[in-house]
């Protein structure tokens, strides 16, 4: 009787260890971001190793969609986790109440740069906008900043610029229009939209980083607005195109959690892990995009090092995220309109 009380013990002891280790196994979090190389490389440095340090499952989706995103919080059927966005969607997100709330006890905030934090997102990476030249088409002009992109006698050529109407190009035109990087907001629009009108026939839109490559190396454009870490990959790939970081403009990803995700506590690990010292770093060597981690910088590669925006601290001017959040909406009417006169 003892015996068989025993084995039914036992026998129960094994099914509960099976039946959690199958919840484990069935915890999961739906992961979105904007796909190519820099998804490959969050896969890498965050979801592999969480997953298998903790066994939860990480499903790769994409790419964002902001009207998806609204669309899913809105009608209660959320099937997103944790989603990549730019920093001014985070923070609008935020304001009409389609984001939950981080939690600090597990995600260490204290390490975080605070340019790239708030109480609902918390950053991916950041990035500069930096000036971008091919060397065979302007020679021995080297361009010092985006002043440059106006000077089509001195520098002839096609201008890439990135085509959405988000924070970076009215910012470089104010400053090649003269205005101190103090001075930048509220945006002046109409001289902004003036100082672009002198250059709009030489301009060359891309609304992606492989685009942007091509337009630059091919030499299709000259010189244009790129983001470092495509600048960085083709230096890598023996293009012969130059940069100049001055005045670079920094710009961010956020890592967010819809209202109503399924799987809310999975996705405050996994953002633990994501802006981890280690996760930063890891991504950061892999796709010369920098670290929102303060603690990272000492573990990034000491080749790729000099290539990221940490290095070009003193020359960066930081976009305001707060203002484009309250203002992209009207802006992009207005861009919109421009584009099309």
């Amino acid at each position: 009787m003892v015996l068989n009380k025993r084995v039914t013990a036992a026998i129960f002891a094994g099914l509960l260890s099976v039946t959690s280790q199958a919840l484990m196994a069935a915890e999961s979090v739906n992961f979105v971001s904007w796909g190519g190389s820099t998804q490959d490389a969050q896969k890498q440095a965050w979801a592999d190793p969480f997953s298998k340090a903790t066994g939860i499952t990480v499903v790769q989706d994409g790419p964002t969609d902001y009207g998806k995103l609204k669309a899913m919080v809105e009608s209660g059927n959320v099937q997103w986790d944790v989603v990549d966005v730019e920093a001014d969607f985070a923070l609008r997100a935020a304001s009409e109440g389609l984001l939950e709330p981080l939690d600090f006890k597990v995600i260490d905030r204290t390490k975080i740069d605070p340019r790239f934090v708030s109480d609902h997102g918390v950053g991916s990476f950041f990035f500069s906008f930096v000036l971008g030249y091919n060397e065979g088409k302007l020679g021995a002009a080297k361009p010092q900043d985006w002043s440059a992109l106006f000077d089509t006698k001195t520098y002839p050529g096609k201008r890439a610029l990135y085509k959405w109407p988000s924070p970076g190009v009215l910012e470089l035109a104010l400053l090649a229009d003269g205005v101190p990087a103090d001075k930048l907001y509220p945006l002046d629009l109409d001289r902004a939209f003036k100082k672009l009108d002198t250059i709009k026939k030489d301009i060359v839109w891309w609304g992606g980083g492989a685009q942007s490559q091509q337009l630059l190396a091919s030499g299709e454009a000259s010189m244009g607005q790129f983001w470092n870490g495509r600048i960085h990959a083709l230096q890598e790939d023996g293009a012969p195109v130059g940069v100049s970081w001055k005045q670079n403009l920094v710009m961010a990803d956020i890592l967010v959690i819809p209202k109503g995700s399924k799987n809310k506590d999975a996705a405050m690990k996994f953002l633990a892990n994501a802006s981890s010292a280690k996760g930063q770093a890891d991504f950061s060597n892999l796709t010369a995009y920098a670290p929102v981690n303060v603690d990272s910088v000492a573990r990034l590669d000491s080749v790729l090092a000099p290539n990221l925006p940490t290095a070009y601290v003193k020359d960066q001017i930081t976009l305001d995220f707060a203002y484009w959040a309250k203002n992209g909406p009207a802006i992009a009417t207005r861009w919109n309109e421009w584009l099309v006169k």
